[in-house]
């Protein structure tokens, strides 16, 4: 099979003839950029500095030579616009605090503190405050509070929404259509969507990142309690965020068709370690009304699947998941309560897609030795790939101190599956 064909055949529940593997088709699947570069070498390939194309994260562009290498059978199509609000272009490099040599776009600008942070800022702007900061020695951009006084007498949810949120613009739907275009004739390759935002309240996003200067509730603490205190808010800000997703969705068909198989809807998380995030009627009450009107308009209008990111124990919210339009379930988190491989598979074969849940990151992938990971990898892809519905991927992205012998033993072990 092709790669494309591969996924068509696990995402419509049918035994392809080997699972497939995903690495770097969104940013909740994707690898860190020095382990990367620690890959690279690995697999014999000349060194060169790494694209860096999501700066919060710090995740590296996945080449078309590692994909061949590894037989990954999924990319990416996004547009160029990264969460801090700039455009991954005319790319000039930098270097990590472990000494790695990468490449970042023109607008990654940077400043130093006395104590050795660094700041990044929402369009490159130095003019006004910063919105990410990497500790020094660290890996990763956090996304700095901006939270301004309040008059929570007059929050306005489209003034909130309009700062976040917009229509695609002609040379957005230009891109999006040249882009699927190449990456549909010149590879073979599945192609997954990730250019609408229909993420309702994903955390990662509330921050505005990429505004220069945010309004409303900006706070995450405070966005969580505005659930309570101001339920007709966050509604609203659902309601415009809506609107807008819907336009998009039937903006981008018309420049793409079904170039895609499948598209990245929502990154929210849902899930801590030891139990849901919120409660059941809560989900029911924010968030399943728009994820159904979303998840319909695609079911209705295209042959893609729905891809749903969200981390922790979420059993609780499944059977909704699929009431509302959910086709793919990621990153499966097996290690938080309730999320055991077994009853998963065994309940949902038939309902849901598994995309991830291949290998624990936060202990077996960057603290066991190779063998366990090995052994981790042999068990996940013969619980979660029986029968189908199951795309390989790590749960969540490959982190930085993952070592190298444990990154390639994962990917031995999947070849050893086939």
């Amino acid at each position: 099979m092709t790669s494309r064909e591969r996924i068509r055949k696990a995402i419509n529940h049918q035994k392809p003839d080997r699972i497939p593997l995903d690495m770097g088709s969104t940013p909740v699947t994707g690898i860190q950029a020095s382990i990367y570069a620690k890959l690279r070498k690995a697999l014999g390939l000349k060194e060169k500095r790494v694209k860096v194309i999501d700066p919060y994260q710090m995740l590296a562009f996945v080449e078309p030579e590692v994909i061949n290498k590894l037989g990954i059978d999924t990319i990416g199509l996004s547009l160029p616009v990264n969460a801090f609000g700039f455009k991954n272009e005319n790319w000039k490099p930098w270097k990590l605090f472990d000494g790695t040599e990468v490449l970042v776009p023109e607008k990654f600008t940077t400043t130093p503190d006395r104590e050795g942070n660094i700041y990044l800022y929402p369009e490159g702007d130095t003019s006004v405050p910063p919105s990410g900061k990497m500790p020094k020695g660290g890996y990763y951009f956090d996304i700095l509070v901006r939270q301004e006084p309040l008059d929570e007498k007059s929050l306005n949810p489209e003034e909130w929404a309009s700062q976040q949120f917009s229509v695609l613009s002609e040379e957005d739907l230009k891109y999006l259509e040249k882009m699927a275009e190449n990456l549909y004739k010149n590879t073979e390759l599945s192609i997954v969507g990730r250019f609408i935002d229909a993420g309702f309240g994903d955390i990662a996003h509330i921050p505005g990142a990429s505004i220069k200067h945010p309004k409303g509730i900006r706070d995450p603490q405070k966005w969580i309690i505005a659930h309570i205190e101001h339920p007709e808010y966050i509604k609203g800000i659902f309601e415009y965020q809506c609107e807008i997703a819907l336009k998009n969705l039937e903006l981008a068909y018309e420049a793409i068709g079904e170039k895609i198989d499948v598209i990245m809807v929502s990154g929210t998380d849902f899930g801590t370690q030891n139990g849901p995030f919120i409660s059941l009627e809560m989900y029911r009450e924010f968030y399943k009304p728009f994820h159904k009107r979303i998840n319909d308009w695609i079911h209705q209008n295209t042959s893609w699947k729905t891809f749903y990111h969200s981390c922790g124990s979420v059993a609780i919210f499944l059977d909704d998941f699929i009431e509302a339009g959910v086709d793919i379930l990621n990153p499966v988190q097996c290690s938080a309560k309730g999320m055991d491989p077994r009853t998963l598979k065994e309940k949902y074969k038939e309902k849901l897609v598994f995309w991830g849940g291949g290998i624990d990151t936060q202990k077996t992938l960057p603290f066991g030795n190779p063998e366990e990971v090995k052994r981790e990898v042999r068990e996940r892809c013969r619980i979660l790939g029986k029968g189908g519905g199951y795309v390989f991927n790590t749960i969540h992205n490959i982190q930085q101190k993952v070592p190298i012998e444990n990154l390639m033993a994962m990917f031995e072990a999947l070849q050893e599956e086939q």
